[in-house]
This record gives C-alpha cells, structure tokens and sequence, in this order.
C-alpha cells in the first residue's frame, strides 16, 4: 500500500522521474519569473494553482500530475466557489470509485 502523503501544501516531496523533474523545474520557472507580473493574487483555490500543480506532478508523476493541473485550472473562473483543495494522495486513481 502506498504511504499518504501531507496535506500541508509546502510539503512538496521531490519529483522522481526525469518527466516529472522537467514538469516540475517548469512550475517552479513560473512561479519565479512569471507569478510575479499579475496584478496581486488572482488564485481562488488554497493552496494556489502552481503549488497544486507542483506539488501534484511531484506526488503523481509527470502525466498525472499534468492531468490533476490541467483538471485544477478548469475550475478558475467566476462558475467556481474555489475553496480547499489539496492534492489527492498517491494511489487514488485505483482506490476511488464513482458512486
């Protein structure tokens, strides 16, 4: 079985792949030189959008992770509450079923 992961955004375990390091080294590149340039946080979700897809590409691997972010911004827009939403723990796409 595997081992939770935290749901504390900022424990950001390191990526294991090189796919998912690649991913992850773009994140980071954002968050560095391009968050910057918006006006003020924009982000209706905690934790924000790059920490989400960071910290999922890091957990998940490179294409799920990618799949969780992309899944994440289609929720920012005015349609969406925003709120919590952390990363699911490693191992969800087996142990989830649709009720």
């Amino acid at each position: 079985m595997c081992a939770p992961t935290s749901d504390d955004p900022l424990d950001i375990p390191e990526p294991k792949s090189i796919p998912a390091k690649l991913a992850a080294s773009a994140v980071r590149f954002y968050q560095k030189y391009l968050s910057g340039l918006k006006m003020g946080s924009t982000c209706r979700f905690d934790p924000v959008c790059s920490t989400y897809a960071l910290k999922a590409v890091s957990v998940h691997g490179a294409f799920k992770g990618t799949i969780l972010s992309a899944a994440r911004l289609s929720k920012c827009g005015p349609w969406h509450p925003g709120g919590f939403d952390p990363v699911p723990n490693h191992g969800f796409w087996f142990t989830e079923t649709v009720t």
